[in-house]
């Protein structure tokens, strides 16, 4: 879907795709999907995301956990965090352990995507998910979708690194950063979380940096947004 048709055409996409897929779980998880762009983000349950992969290339890498965590404005339900690490289809290189730490032995037991997908659907259903750099998520899991079930997965979705780019790169800031030859200010999830004065959490772990990412979004929106901003607004 292209991103200047997010605001209005994500519900009546995602019911199309409800009646159109074969797949039972795939199915119910566009059924369930009930937001418009118009409703309030105080007013929208929303699910932190996070993949681990072997590499940032879907095309040859996989991936290697799963962390969720459900939250809302004013509360995350640490208590409901989902976690699943799951066996690439053809192994990997290993050099991505020294990032996420996920070894070999790790994950020799460890279950294949398709095993776990039904899981994962019924978590995000009725959700909005919210990333940090979309491409990671929403590529990663429509190549996997789609290898074990040939069908595309689409969604929409908050990008919390979207949102900081918006203030961080096109505001007074920023221009005065690129009169002076500097930089451009880091938009990673670290360095964006301290500009809120967020603390430091080890990085690269899926759960944890899914809590990062539902702290971040409360932040942005609590500095930068109104609690009644719709969520087409935000959403891609």
């Amino acid at each position: 879907m292209r991103r200047a048709d997010r605001n209005g055409a994500w519900p009546a996409w995602m019911r199309e795709q409800a009646g159109r897929t074969a797949d039972p779980a795939l199915a119910g998880f566009y059924a369930a999907f009930n937001l418009t762009p118009s409703q309030a983000i105080s007013d929208t349950p929303l699910v932190a995301l996070d993949l681990e992969t072997s590499g940032l290339d879907p095309r040859r890498n996989a991936i290697l956990s799963i962390g969720i965590l459900p939250f809302t404005l004013d509360r995350i339900r640490l208590a409901d965090r989902r976690y699943w690490l799951l066996r690439p289809p053809a192994g990997f290189s290993g050099h991505s352990v020294a990032y996420h730490h996920i070894t070999h032995a790790e994950i020799e037991q460890a279950p294949d995507f398709a095993t776990v997908l039904p899981e994962l659907l019924e978590a995000l259903a009725g959700r909005l998910p919210v990333v940090h750099y979309h491409p990671i998520e929403r590529e990663f899991l429509a190549r996997a979708v789609r290898q074990r079930l040939g069908e595309d997965w689409r969604f929409p979705l908050i990008d919390t690194m979207v949102l900081e780019s918006q203030q961080v790169r096109h505001g007074l800031k920023s221009r005065m950063r690129a009169l002076l030859g500097r930089p451009p200010a880091s938009i990673r999830l670290a360095d964006s979380r301290a500009r809120y004065g967020l603390p430091a959490y080890e990085g690269h772990q899926a759960v944890l940096d899914a809590l990062a990412t539902a702290e971040l979004l409360q932040a942005q929106i609590q500095h930068h947004h109104s609690r009644s901003s719709g969520i087409g607004e935000l959403w891609l």
